[in-house]
């Protein structure tokens, strides 16, 4: 595939709209890339994962910052969690190069349906009474955090539970990171919620904050292999980069219902649409 004037436009349009929803959602974005690169524009399968995990950079390196300096994202937990999440990147790196591409959109197409089902039931909906300050819980912890939410129109405060869950899960999220160049936010964020008790906006944050380290340990591995070409990368993450930023503003104000349950029908249908090509093909 060479870049031309015309599909320029749409993989920079492509590009800001999986970086509106990877800021908002703490996802990275590459679910919803991926496939449109795979079906639309008939990339490979591995050059459309290198391309992903460059953007899933673009997308943390936008918005953490930002999410840092509101307080949302929790560095503590974020740098403690990302051991883990490093070590499967680096894995699934690995793991990607000996594997085929139809092999991958298989395995890449069977990840979206659970999570299109979590989306659907709404993380925003168990997280709802979790990290609200009781007066018995007015302590952080080691790892929790508290944070300023315009929705709730208060201060929330939260405690870290389960870590060695969310542990676990973020080593099986940097694996199918490096694997499939998703940026595991697809894992982490309904991990952080369901099991650790983190508020699905710090969870988010928090995401996003660690997406970037977990990419760019493998993103080397795509490098060295030659599964990234530069103009196609350079001209979706431009896209990503300015879509960041417009995530990033619009998440503080977002409540997540019917953006989540419109995100799940999308995945859902991109998950089919994927499935019915590798049976074609």
């Amino acid at each position: 595939m060479h870049v031309t004037p015309e599909n320029a436009v749409y993989l920079f349009a492509i590009g800001a709209g999986s970086g509106i929803a990877g800021a908002i959602l703490g996802t990275g974005g590459g679910v919803f890339l991926i496939p449109v690169l795979v079906l639309v524009f008939g990339l490979p399968m591995h050059l459309a994962v290198g391309t992903s995990i460059l953007c899933v950079i673009a997308t943390s390196s936008a918005v953490a910052s930002v999410n840092v300096e509101r307080g949302t994202a929790n560095m503590r937990l974020g740098m403690t969690l990302e051991i883990g999440t490093s070590l499967g990147a680096i894995s699934g790196g690995l793991l990607a190069a000996w594997m085929s591409a139809p092999f991958l959109e298989t395995v890449f197409a069977v990840v979206l349906l659970p999570t299109a089902a979590l989306m659907w039931r709404g993380r925003t909906e168990s997280a709802q009474g979790s990290g609200v300050p009781a007066p018995e819980a007015e302590s952080t912890g080691v790892l929790g955090a508290k944070f300023n939410d315009p929705q709730l129109g208060c201060e929330v405060i939260y405690r870290v539970q389960r870590l060695w869950a969310g542990f676990g899960i973020s080593f099986i999220a940097g694996i199918m990171s490096g694997l499939l160049g998703i940026g595991g936010g697809v894992f982490k964020v309904p991990a952080l919620v369901l099991f650790c008790g983190v508020p699905i906006r710090a969870a988010a944050a928090t995401s996003n904050f660690m997406i970037g380290v977990t990419a760019a340990a493998s993103a080397f591995l795509y490098f060295g292999r030659g599964e990234v070409q530069p103009l196609i990368t350079a001209t979706v993450v431009l896209g990503v980069l300015a879509g960041s930023a417009i995530g990033s503003n619009v998440n503080r104000f977002v409540g997540g219902r019917i953006l989540e349950r419109t995100f799940a029908l999308l995945l859902l249908a991109v998950a089919l649409e994927m499935l019915i090509r590798v049976v074609r093909s």
